[in-house]
C-alpha cells in the first residue's frame, strides 16, 4: 500500500501546511510497502557491493542509489552511471566533476568507488545515510505528482546544503547551484529572471545571480541563504512568482481567450441624441 502526501492547497499557504506536516507525512510515506521493500533490499545487500559494476548490475540497488540524489530518470543509463561512479570525484577532470549537473558529483562522492581507498558501501551507517536521502527524495517526488512547485521547495534546503558543503569558495558554490536544475529553478523564479536568462554568458549569469541575491535576500553567500528567514523569503517569492508565471502561461492564455470569445463582443448601448447646445429647442 502506498501513501499519497496531502497538499490541500497550492501556493505559499499550501507550502506552509506542508512544512508543518512534512515530518508526520514523510514518516507515513516511509512505512508504505513500496518504500519499505526498496529500502530493506538496499540495507540487506549494499554491504556486498564493492564495485560500480556490481551496483549498476543490481537494478533494485541502483534504483535506491539514484533515487537518493534525485536522478531516478537515469535508471536505464547504466553505462553512463557506471562511468560516473568509477571516475570518482578526487580528480578534477573526473567525469562527474565535468558535468554541469552537480548531483552526479554528489552521487559519485557518496559511494567513493573511483577514489583512493575502499568504497563507502561497507562503512558503518552508509546504508542508513543513503536510505534517509532516498526516502526524502521519494517523498518529494510523490508530492510533485500533485504539485511540482512543492517538490522543488521541499528539495531546496537539503540540495543547497549539499552544494555548500561540497564547495568551499563562494563562486564555486554558485556555479554548482547553476548546475543543479531543481535548485536553479527555484532561484531563477524567486529572483525574477526571465526564461531566456540561461542563454547568456555563464560569468554574466554568476554576476546577476549574486547581485540579485544581495538585493533581494540581503546576501550573496549561499550559506547565509540557508538561514530560516532568507530561505523562507526565497520560497515565498518562488511560490508567488511561479503562480504568476503559470497564470500567464500559453495554456492559461488560451483559456482566457476562449472565455472571452464565448462571451462575444461587448454590448454597446446607443447614446441618446441631443441637439447641439447652440440650437434652440422648438
Amino acid at each position: 500500500m502506498s501513501f499519497q502526501p496531502v497538499v490541500p492547497i497550492s501556493g505559499y499557504a499550501g507550502w506552509k501546511f506542508l512544512e508543518r506536516t512534512s515530518d508526520t507525512q514523510r514518516a507515513a510515506f516511509a512505512e508504505s510497502r513500496p518504500i519499505q521493500t526498496a529500502t530493506d533490499r538496499f540495507r540487506d545487500r549494499i554491504g556486498t557491493v564493492t564495485t560500480a559494476e556490481q551496483l549498476v548490475a543490481d537494478r533494485d540497488l541502483l534504483q535506491v542509489a539514484l533515487g537518493a540524489f534525485g536522478l531516478d530518470d537515469d535508471l536505464n543509463n547504466r553505462f553512463f552511471i557506471r562511468k560516473i561512479l568509477e571516475g570518482g570525484t578526487q580528480d578534477r577532470d573526473a567525469l562527474a566533476n565535468r558535468l554541469s549537473d552537480s548531483r552526479y558529483a554528489k552521487l559519485a562522492d557518496a559511494f567513493g568507488f573511483g577514489d583512493v581507498g575502499p568504497p563507502r558501501t561497507r562503512a558503518p551507517g552508509f546504508a542508513d545515510e543513503i536510505i534517509d536521502r532516498y526516502e526524502a527524495r521519494q517523498f518529494e517526488r510523490a508530492v510533485g505528482e500533485s504539485d511540482n512547485s512543492m517538490r522543488l521547495a521541499l528539495n531546496l534546503e537539503p540540495a543547497l546544503r549539499d552544494i555548500v558543503s561540497a564547495n568551499r569558495a563562494g563562486d564555486a558554490q554558485w556555479f554548482a547551484l547553476m548546475g543543479n536544475p531543481p535548485v536553479r529553478k527555484v532561484f531563477e523564479t524567486a529572483l525574477g529572471f526571465p526564461p531566456s536568462f540561461g542563454s547568456i554568458d555563464i560569468d554574466q549569469q554568476l554576476d546577476q545571480f549574486k547581485a540579485r541575491s544581495e538585493a533581494v535576500l540581503g546576501t550573496d553567500r549561499l550559506d547565509e541563504v540557508l538561514s530560516i528567514d532568507s530561505r523562507d523569503k526565497l520560497i515565498r517569492l518562488f511560490m508567488v512568482r511561479d503562480a504568476a508565471q503559470s497564470a500567464v502561461a500559453p495554456g492559461g492564455a488560451s483559456v482566457a481567450l476562449t472565455l472571452l470569445q464565448q462571451a462575444g463582443p461587448p454590448t454597446v448601448k446607443p447614446r441618446p441624441e441631443h441637439p447641439p447646445a447652440d440650437t434652440p429647442s422648438p
